[in-house]
């Protein structure tokens, strides 16, 4: 075994996932696609088994395990959807396993990787260090460790999603890829490139969480610091050996993205193409958001997962149409005599805005002895009718003191 992966073992692996992982569906987007110039499509691994990819390369990794090595189960890190790959497919192999999760993971992904059967156990606050304990707990009981990237069994597995990428579009010029510790990404970048050289593989990473960039600069994976990003999925501080070596010689590009980027990724796969996903399953999304201009089409943009929190939804909903200028907060000075109130509001209604919340202020330092100040939060239908609104105040003689996107 070399520590290379090929097309051909990746062709064996999708022979390996029949009836295991499911081809999944590549829909047009036509919102993208007027926005860049030509045909975007999204390839849907959020409807995926287990609601992500994952089970791509867990199950691959797993069902090559040897008869003594399945005796002794199976161990793995995950934020979420490597567990639930890991323990869907341990299920369906009759073998034990035991997920090392971080302190702080999402609820319904712990709760569906308990009810594939796996036994979870909670350590640390990033991938990293449950890696670490699950390392450990292999060491200590024998148990295989099954890596969330690391491994060339995984890179092959997640690579049908490539084989899956050229059949379903095959004219493509561009592929965009979430990415983490990078086991996607490599495994799609060495199917696609192997089938058309010419395509540009590009992996997205949240700006937060991005450990290619200067592990590439560097020419070896360096761990990062510390992280922070919603986009819980592909937070992972430093790549692999195996997943740093195929991205430095397949891969064309990573690109970052911001948080606001990720939010409004989210809500616009979720309004426009009906698709729930993840803030990390909406990462390519984001990058096309950012610079629609940048991409050759056709362009794929892989939705890598769709569990998310139900909670963490709403507020990265509420995030998105803030960012997107689809709520407003304003604080107004208005003159403190009858009507006063009715005047502002009156002006707001007429603008089209939706008034969610007003509170009043009588004690600011900013005040003159004869105004109150009111704070408005308000629904707004984009960035531009939130500045068309706050100058048809400012022309009407109101004191506009602080205003800016709110997240309700």
């Amino acid at each position: 075994m070399t520590d290379q992966v090929t097309l051909a073992e990746i062709q064996e692996a999708r022979l390996l996932l029949d009836g295991v992982s499911i081809r999944t569906p590549m829909e047009g987007s036509r919102q993208l696609s007027e926005m860049v110039g030509g045909p975007v499509y999204l390839k849907c691994e959020n409807l995926q088994r287990t609601g992500s990819f994952k089970i791509r390369g867990a199950y691959t990794r797993i069902a090559r395990l040897s008869p003594e090595e399945r005796a002794r189960g199976v161990v793995a890190a995950s934020a979420g959807n490597h567990a639930q790959g890991v323990a869907l497919a341990a299920q369906m192999l009759g073998i034990k396993a035991t997920v090392f999760m971080p302190e702080g993971a999402p609820i319904p992904k712990e709760r569906a990787t308990r009810g594939y059967g796996a036994h979870v156990i909670f350590h640390g606050r990033y991938l990293e260090d449950a890696l670490v304990a699950a390392s450990a707990y292999a060491a200590e009981t024998g148990a295989v460790l099954i890596h969330p990237f690391n491994h060339l069994d995984v890179v092959r597995g997640q690579g049908t999603c490539g084989l899956e990428i050229v059949e379903q579009a095959p004219q493509v010029e561009t592929v965009l890829v979430p990415c983490g510790g990078g086991g996607l990404l490599a495994g799609i970048a060495i199917a696609v490139k192997a089938l058309k050289p010419g395509v540009r593989v590009i992996g997205v990473q949240a700006e937060g969480a991005a450990a290619f960039p200067p592990s590439l600069a560097s020419g070896a994976p360096i761990k990062l610091e510390s992280m922070h990003t919603m986009a819980d999925g592909i937070a992972v501080g430093l790549p692999g050996e195996i997943t740093f070596r195929a991205v430095q010689d397949h891969v064309d590009e990573i690109l970052t993205v911001s948080e606001e980027s990720l939010s409004q990724a989210l809500v616009a796969v979720m309004e426009r193409a009906k698709q729930v996903v993840e803030p990390a399953g909406a990462a390519a999304v984001a990058a096309i958001l950012e610079d629609p201009t940048r991409f050759s089409t056709p362009a794929v943009a892989v939705l890598s997962g769709g569990n998310v929190d139900p909670l963490l939804i709403g507020k990265v909903i509420r995030h998105g149409m803030a960012a997107a200028g689809r709520y407003l907060q304003m604080r107004v000075c208005i003159p403190d005599l009858p009507g006063g109130l009715v005047g502002l509001l009156t002006e707001v209604a007429d603008a089209g805005a939706n008034i969610l919340e007003v509170a009043h202020e009588r004690t600011s330092p900013e005040l003159h002895l004869d105004e109150v100040e009111v704070n408005l939060q308000m629904e707004t239908r984009s960035t531009e009718h939130a500045e068309l609104l706050m100058g048809r105040l400012r022309d009407r003689g109101y004191r506009v003191v602080g205003s800016g996107a709110h997240p309700a």
